[in-house]
């Protein structure tokens, strides 16, 4: 079957054949190519299958007539598990061979021939309540088996070409029923649409009788052998008919056709939305995101099924924690009430659907539906009614429509029932808001520029109405069921209101862009298409093998001087030479190289799976000096004279590249994909940023679309990139954490508009002050138009005019003073800028003049557009799309707003990814695809990832989707598992030798740069400590170690109070808090320390709290001095045990680590030895230095000083008890000194005194109280929360006035780190008074999964 349909396989097959008989009659042997194993080996397979999910799934208790139909639901059957669960491995098993291109060509004929899919849909087990899952892979596999996508050339087949094949096959059957079948005449005279579905075809079909119908099918057709068993089954054939010759639904029309939010069927499907608790050892019904891809559009779909499917999984875990706080019950009238109240969910007081709009041309669902729901916020205290005023248009919120049962479930029944069901839960539907109103009809929040800023008028009354837009192919389906089976009205039954929390709403953009995509024939460049989908050499998209290669590349300030240039090409001689081609015997930067396409380098191509032979950074230089070196041509050019004034000066680059940064800098400034892997501290911004540097200077023209995964990194490479020679108005950052920039300068679209406002006036003002010194009107300056007429008029051709003059005089010193016609206008510059001693130097001068000249007049016309258009949105947008060359947002952003930058015709030509080892493949893929194409072809021609596969994947909350579905694995770490080659930078920067090694171990040659070597930073050690590095043993505190107070919410107060006790040490000693950094494994325990600082250090101006109190999984990219690393467990070794994050926690600190666990747990695991090792090389208990009393020490980090071993967190605490009033009491005396002296002085005399004496008592004791002014950390201040489940109830810790208490006193409670089993700390019944309400958003997220959770 499969040769006929493919006539040049049929050549194939005959040459093949040809060549086994032969070499099988040289052996002398018979072959029957049939009859070898290859051939049979999966067949008989499948028919082993087969076999056990028709005889072995079911056991019969009494024997049954073999006439009996099986009936699914028959009291005669009791279901074999290990036989369910083999048949639905064995499904799995089908689906992964046929999703992948390679296995896919030779399994899909032997699926078809053996027609799996109807034996399947056919037996008792498909249609069996324990065939859930089974059934829904039988589905999975159907739909893999006809894809839509050429086996043989692996192309995808577009909706005409599957359409096209569908009416050929039909009418190739019509005519064989015409020529040979009368009974199926009709059949052969109806027109296609009559008979393409399944009933009309399946009625056409009644007419032949069983022997006609199976010669029809075995002989004729030839669709399923004869010696088939089930060949005799009528039903089997109608169903191998109708599956060969039905119209399949087009894919695009499927996933059109399905609603974006999800409902309360699809949530609480545990076969689809497995609860947190997967075990691994079960198949799910889910796509997986593996190494291959069949096409895009397979690429996407898996990914949009996986995201919506993560996101409804975080819904429903935000539903289930919001719900039970409104603790609903039913009222005297039987009607739904509330007597609690949810910070998140509020009661609805009237939901109506106000217009439904007729269905576009060719759809059945409406065009748009919408509603208009009402609420009332007066139960909430302020902090929180502004979160609920704050709701904006586009967000999406969640109708829930609860009814609890009217007598409370027993226990039994509790125990059986699902989560909606004790939840009273019936429907869910999300919507989108379009507007919100206040009391009195006044519009909210409105960015559309409906309401001016003079309108606008806070908000009146309590009462809110939202209008939203439904979705409308839901409402559809919700219509249809209540028209065809009578269904409830679900739109009458909303009583509860749900928002989500901004940050993790953004789901229903991202699956529409997703969508949007599929819709269209997107392309990505024809060098990555291949690789992209996992096929093709690994290579070949490296810049060596790519067209249109930068021959000569000008690499501007990378190069420090002539050694340093040499040190990045060891294995070339660099040969140096001027701009005429002469040896350059004295050469300086900047430096034009000119590349040889075959550059030979260390560090270049290292293949994503095999080792790499190069030393550490220094032994660049050893390369056998026998072998004749290649030359390397290196132009030293002289830059011409920027200009006169000290802003003309470009700024200069400082970082001294290594070799390996120089190869990561040549690879991303050529064509292709350029793979750069940065360990921790290796210097992948700096890297990063001199790539956009030198991109910008030989690429003037093109465009950079800057992309990473958080805020902060974009930040700080935004601030590395303006310390570079680019102009602040090409660089643009997009996105809501433009705020936090530290610059004074506004990057935001608005902030450039105005930026570019105030740049023209002053340039229009220069441009006046030129014409006043050519004795000109001044009236040129007028608008960027004028100022452009005055250039061409009287400035260019005045320096023309000038430089003909020159043309004899070149042996006049003093002519160019003399004649320069500008020599007024730059009358005020720092220094004279003539000397009138050369000609040469005056006329390199003269030029630099008239390039700033050019600068201002070439500024002027980039600033023209901004005179024209006269709406900010209109300058915003010609900024965006025009102006800037270096755009700049976070994934999430590019994700959100790809529509608005399609509708925009926004154009970039090179993508830098930062951290996109953290980012979802998804959300990677999106930011390639911001632009329509030009012509067919994608204009991206450079794509840059920088990302660590060696630290911590992308998030994904659902343990499912993480192992089963590989979710968390992104496009760089897949890349690399792809075999294709990166770059691994390899020398830090970061740490002390010493404690590098806790974490280098994990790296091919991980070395250290001179700087950590040299600096005497790194060579003293850290004072009032024996050792920089340390692990401390933390034993039970009052008999307990690790709680959990609720599941997967691990707190270890041992742990926290000890590290604590050494903070406050720290402090004490007058190490400033914003170098000190306390991270934990755990949320829990994150939260226990905040709680335990709120209380122990808050309240003392000379302890403050630290610089950050989070989570290692949170603190990713960043660093700091000195790390408090708390790694809570002690019965399993838990998350930790991925050694991701295991490298992300030991590579954080700069000069001191000091871990707290438990060493009898840790020192057992098997993955985490190689750092552990070092670790327990050290005493297991915190040795202090007591004799160091300020932060500074002169001892060497070798020289472990007096160590005084603490024995634990009791003597730890009283250490600082003791510290703490020994300051206290110097700070009494100080004041009773102050207070004396002051009685005997003036008013202002004793001002300067007390002034005088606070200052020095806090200088004496050499305290930093800078960050103690700050407040509380981060501002967020861990408050019990009466509504958030989860989050125990803050009071575990002792609760003295006084800072640290001794041992004794501190309180052991176990309540106190409990968690109230309905989430509410206080009150019998939920409702907390406004003023109890808490107002804490971040601390209060425990993130399920933020910790990957692995018990």
């Amino acid at each position: 079957m499969e040769l006929c349909l493919n006539p040049d396989l049929i050549k194939k097959w005959k040459r093949m054949i040809k060549k086994e008989s032969d070499d099988a009659k040289k052996q002398g042997v018979h072959l029957d190519p049939l009859s070898s194993l290859e051939v049979n080996f999966l067949r008989k397979l499948i028919e082993e299958f087969l076999e056990v999910l028709d005889h072995k799934v079911f056991s019969q208790k009494h024997s049954i007539d073999e006439d009996d139909e099986l009936d699914a639901a028959s009291g005669f059957q009791q279901v074999d598990d290990a036989s369910v669960l083999y048949c639905e491995r064995f499904m799995e098993f089908l689906i992964d061979l046929l999703s992948q291109l390679p296995t896919r060509r030779y399994l899909r004929p032997l699926v078809a021939d053996v027609a799996v899919v109807a034996k399947c849909h056919l037996s008792a087990l498909y249609r069996h309540e324990k065939g859930k899952l089974f059934a829904q892979l039988v589905d999975l596999l159907q739909f893999y088996e006809n894809f839509e996508i050429n086996d043989h050339v692996g192309t995808q087949l577009t909706d005409d070409e599957v359409l096209q094949s569908h009416y050929d096959l039909l009418q190739s059957f019509q005519l064989l029923a015409f020529k040979k079948i009368p009974k199926l005449r009709e059949l052969a005279l109806a027109n296609i649409g009559a008979i393409h579905k399944r009933a009309d075809l399946s009625k056409k079909l009644s007419v032949l009788s069983p022997e006609e119908l199976k010669n029809l099918v075995c002989c004729k057709l030839k669709l399923v052998s004869k010696e088939d068993p089930w060949s005799d089954r009528v039903d089997f054939l109608i169903e191998v008919m109708l599956s060969f010759f039905e119209k399949q639904q087009s894919q695009k029309e499927a996933i059109n056709a399905l609603p974006l939010y999800p409902n309360e069927q699809i949530m609480w499907d545990e076969s689809v939305v497995p609860s947190i608790n997967y075990s691994g050892e079960g198949c799910l019904a889910l796509p997986k995101l593996n190494l291959q891809f069949l096409t895009l559009h397979d690429y996407l779909l898996r990914n949009f099924n996986l995201f919506r499917l993560e996101s409804t999984y975080e819904i429903r875990e935000d539903i289930q924690e919001a719900v039970p706080h409104l603790l609903a019950y039913i009222n005297n009238e039987g009607e739904t009430a509330f007597r609690g109240w949810s910070r998140m969910a509020v009661p609805i007081k009237e939901f109506k659907i106000t217009e439904v709009k007729q269905p576009n041309i060719g759809e059945v669902k409406p065009a748009s539906v919408t509603a208009e729901i009402t609420y009332s916020i007066s139960s909430y205290k302020s902090n929180i009614r502004t979160e609920w005023d704050a709701l904006k248009e586009h967000d999406v919120l969640f109708l829930l429509s609860i009814s609890p049962s009217f007598k409370p479930l027993s226990e039994e029944e509790d125990a059986k029932a699902s989560v909606p069901q004790k939840l009273g839960l019936q429907y869910v539907r999300g919507c989108e808001i379009i507007e919100i109103r206040d009391e009195e009809g006044a519009l909210m929040n409105d960015f559309s520029g409906r309401t001016t800023r003079e309108e606008w008028k806070p908000p009146k009354g309590e009462l809110r109405t939202v209008t939203v837009a439904l979705d409308a192919a839901q409402y559809h389906m919700d219509v249809t069921d209540i028209a065809e089976k009578g269904a409830e009205d679900v739109y009458g039954t909303f009583n509860v209101l749900m928002r989500r929390k901004p940050k993790e709403n953004n789901f229903k953009a991202i699956l529409e862009s997703i969508r949007d995509l599929m819709n269209e024939y997107c392309i990505v460049p024809d060098w990555l298409h291949k690789i992209f989908l996992g096929y093709g050499h690994p290579s070949a998209a490296q810049w060596k093998n790519m067209p249109n290669l930068l021959e000569t590349v000008d690499f501007k300030d990378t190069f420090l001087n002539a050694d340093h240039l040499k040190e990045s090409f060891p294995h070339y001689q660099v040969f140096f030479v001027d701009s005429d081609g002469r040896e350059n015997l004295d050469p300086r930067p900047p430096f034009c190289v000119k590349l040889p396409r075959s550059l030979k380098s260390d560090t270049h191509a290292l293949s994503g799976n095999g080792r790499s032979d190069i030393g550490s950074v220094n032994d660049g230089n050893m390369v056998d000096a026998c072998v004749e070196k290649e030359k390397l041509t290196v132009e030293a050019y002289i830059p011409p004279d920027p200009g006169p004034y000290p802003q003309d000066q470009p700024k200069q680059n400082s970082v001294r590249f290594t070799p390996t940064q120089i190869g990561a800098i040549i690879s991303g400034i050529q064509p292709g994909l350029t793979m750069v892997v940065g360990p921790p501290g290796t210097g992948k911004t700096d890297t990063a940023v001199q790539i956009l540097n030198v991109l910008y200077h030989n690429c003037p023209s093109q465009r950079t679309l800057l992309i990473t995964h958080s805020n902060q990194a974009l930040n700080d490479l935004f601030e590395k990139i303006m310390e570079r020679d680019v102009p602040a108005r090409y660089l643009l950052r997009l996105g809501q954490g433009e705020q936090e920039l530290a610059t004074d300068l506004d990057f935001s679209r608005q902030g450039r508009v105005n930026a570019m406002l105030v740049r023209r006036l002053e340039l229009l003002s220069e441009v006046e002050r030129l014409a006043r010194s050519l004795q000109l009107p001044e009236d040129v300056g007028y608008t960027c138009e004028t100022a452009g007429y005055f250039w061409l008029l009287h400035v260019y051709s005045r320096w023309e005019q000038f430089l003909a003059a020159c043309a004899g005089n070149e042996d006049k010193p003093a002519f160019v003073q003399d004649h320069f016609p500008f020599k007024e206008f730059f009358s005020n510059t720092p220094q004279a800028v003539f000397t009138g001693q050369s000609f040469e130097k005056d006329m390199r001068a003269a030029k630099g003049c008239f390039r700033h000249l050019k600068t201002v007049f070439q500024e002027l016309e980039e600033c023209r557009a901004f005179e024209l258009l006269k709406s900010t949105a209109d300058r915003a947008n010609y900024l965006m799309t025009k102006q800037a060359k270096i755009v700049a947002m976070t994934c999430t952003h590019a994700a959100l707003k790809r529509k608005d930058f399609l509708q925009l015709g926004f154009k970039y030509d090179n993508l830098l990814m930062e951290e996109s080892a953290q980012i979802l493949e998804i959300e990677t893929f999106i930011p390639m695809l911001l632009q329509r194409q030009e012509d067919g072809y994608a204009r991206l021609k450079r794509c840059i990832l920088i990302g660590d596969h060696h630290q911590l994947p992308p998030v994904v909350k659902n343990m499912a989707f993480q192992k089963y579905s590989h979710m968390d694995q992104s496009l760089f770490t897949r890349f690399v598992r792809l075999g294709i080659p990166y770059i691994e930078l390899n020398a830090q920067g970061r740490a002390r030798p010493s404690i590098a090694k806790l974490y280098n171990w994990r790296y091919r040659d991980l070395g250290d740069l001179p700087y950590v070597k040299d600096e005497a930073i790194f060579h003293r050690a850290n004072a009032g400590f024996s050792y920089d590095y340390q692990l401390v043993d933390v034993p039970d505190y009052r008999g307990k170690g690790e709680t959990a107070p609720s599941p997967w919410f691990y707190q270890n107060e041992g742990e926290a109070e000890y590290v604590v006790s050494v903070y406050i040490y720290m402090r004490l000693l007058g190490y400033p808090a914003n170098k000190i950094s306390i991270l934990t494994t755990y949320n829990g325990q994150k939260l226990l320390i905040r709680d335990v600082i709120n209380r122990r250090c808050v309240p003392y101006d000379f302890i403050g709290p630290p610089s950050k109190v989070t989570t290692v999984d949170k603190f990713q990219g960043q660093q700091n001095d000195f790390i408090l690393l708390s790694l809570v467990r002690t019965r399993f070794v838990g998350h930790l045990r991925d050694v991701r994050r295991l490298v992300v926690a030991m590579s954080r600190a700069r000069l001191g680590q000091y871990v707290f666990c438990r060493r009898s747990l840790f020192e057992q695991c098997y993955e985490l030895q190689p750092t552990f090792r070092p670790l327990l090389q050290r005493p297991d208990h915190l040795a202090l230095n007591l004799n160091e009393g300020t932060p500074f020490t002169e001892r060497n980090v070798e020289d472990i000083g007096h160590p005084y071993l603490v024995s634990g967190v009791e003597e730890m605490a009283n250490i600082v008890f003791g510290k703490i009033n020994q300051l206290q009491q110097a700070r009494a005396t100080a004041m009773y000194h102050y207070m004396a002296y002051s009685g005997q002085l003036m008013g202002t005399s004793e001002e300067q005194n007390g002034e005088h004496n606070s200052i020095s008592s806090n200088q004496a004791m050499e305290i930093d109280t800078s960050a103690a002014e700050n407040g509380r950390i981060d501002n967020e201040v861990h408050d019990c929360n009466g509504e958030e489940a989860k989050d125990g109830d803050g009071d575990g810790l002792a609760n003295g006035q006084d800072g640290v208490l001794p041992a004794e006193e501190q309180s052991n409670t176990e309540e106190d780190t409990e968690v109230c089993a309905n989430g509410l700390a206080n009150g019998q019944d939920g409702v907390l008074p406004a003023e109890e309400q808490s107002n804490t958003e971040e601390d209060t997220e425990v993130c399920a999964n933020d910790e990957n959770m692995v018990p």
